[in-house]
């Protein structure tokens, strides 16, 4: 492994100045709805190597918090993007359900605003709050948004629970919002606890397979009610609990130095070779390309994270099961050194960004979550990110300055 292997600090720089400047590249057509999850990838991106504010202008941020408020629907919470909005003059009752709030969009919102140094003030503090448990099931999880006749969608999915506790943390404060109910909380942790597999971790919804992402949006939920509710007794995120511990366990087993397919070459051996030479498989290839060695897994230095038993190692679960132990004050069972020569070393990508693997093009979510990782482990030049909320800590201050927290 080469002893100079670095985190490139202009060059990532440079990748989310192009991805907030320019148009992002086509393969990111089929998200444009989800416009509000890039824009935190990258404001936030910019913000964790701390040139948010040299790197744009005042009219810039100004104007990006302009677009948010566009985005925000009048009987309260976020849209995804402005693609439904049917401006004020056309919206109406028989109508609205198709232009709704959803739940994921709108805590991206409040964090993108936070991110940019908003105060909130207009933000529909009450009717996001009013709306947050018509979201609410009985069985304590939270869906995506309310549709037509009152139905409710999306799954039964810890990530919507996630959104909704960090949207609640936000909004609520102390002062609660007289005449404001609350949502469910008691009911929404029996749900999170309710997803804890047969092997310590947690999955998409009761009796699924655990799942690093998941995991993290369990803990970050539970995070997000703890410290709203400061006598709030949650035995997963107790240490000494057998659901804690075997909670650590198997976040602590996602460590893995088996980080890319050694693809077999499935040509006939008596297929015509190219020049008289053997085809290598795809791994070699991507190798010779890259000017790498070949993994050898008995004496590989590199060891990222998976998000299940048995995958192939992934840059942004260095960020979900590593934040997770932050959280849960257990990251000392990460080997820091190994994570961080997989990060920098195989998917650190030449132009900047992360790549989901080695040789693998950058992309906002790979890169934002393996810089992130990064950050954890203290890595010169980033700043300090708290977990749960998934942005720098500068900006939890920020959160903490307004009138009702």
């Amino acid at each position: 492994m080469p002893e100079d292997v670095s985190f490139n600090t202009e060059r990532h720089v440079k990748y989310y100045l192009r991805c907030l400047k320019t148009f992002l590249p086509s393969a990111y057509t089929s998200n444009d709805s989800n416009r509000m999850l890039l824009a935190y990838l990258t404001l936030s991106g910019l913000d964790v190597l701390g040139v948010l504010q040299s790197k744009t202008t005042l009219e810039e941020r100004g104007g990006y918090i302009d677009w948010l408020y566009h985005c925000q629907v009048p009987t309260g919470g976020f849209r995804g993007f402005p693609g439904t909005d049917f401006g004020a003059e056309r919206r109406n009752k028989d109508n609205e359900a198709w232009d709704p709030a959803n739940v994921p969009a709108t805590f991206f919102a409040l964090v993108n605003l936070l991110i940019l140094g908003d105060d909130l003030s207009r933000v529909k503090r009450r009717e996001c709050l009013q709306w947050l448990p018509t979201v609410q099931r009985g069985d304590g999880s939270f869906g995506e948004l309310v549709g037509p006749d009152g139905s409710l969608g999306g799954a039964r999915d810890l990530r919507y629970c996630c959104c909704a506790a960090g949207i609640r943390y936000i909004l609520r404060g102390n002062d609660g919002l007289e005449g404001v109910p609350d949502i469910d909380v008691s009911g929404l942790v029996s749900f999170i606890e309710a997803c804890q597999t047969y092997d310590g971790g947690m999955a998409e919804s009761p009796f699924c397979e655990s799942h690093g992402g998941h995991t993290y949006c369990a803990i970050g939920a539970l995070d997000f009610l703890r410290r709203s509710s400061n006598d709030l007794n949650i035995p997963l995120i107790s240490a000494g609990s057998d659901k804690f511990e075997a909670l650590i366990t198997w976040l602590a087993s996602r460590q893995t130095a088996q980080i890319e397919d050694p693809e077999e070459d499935d040509m006939e051996d008596d297929q015509p070779q190219s020049q008289g030479s053997e085809m290598a498989p795809l791994a070699d290839r991507v190798h010779e390309l890259l000017n790498i060695e070949p993994v050898d897994v008995d004496t590989v230095t590199c060891a990222g994270f998976n998000g299940r038993c048995n995958k192939y190692a992934d840059t942004c679960y260095s960020f979900w099961n590593g934040a997770t132990l932050v959280m849960l004050k257990q990251y000392s069972v990460v080997d820091e050194v190994r994570n961080r020569q997989y990060l920098l070393e195989r998917t650190q990508h030449l132009v900047g960004g992360f790549g989901k693997g080695p040789g693998d093009p950058p992309d906002l979510l790979h890169s934002y979550f393996g810089m992130v990782s990064l950050a954890f482990q203290g890595e010169p030049g980033l700043s300090a990110v708290d977990p749960t909320m998934g942005a720098t800590e500068r900006i939890v201050r920020h959160l903490e300055s307004l009138p009702w927290q």
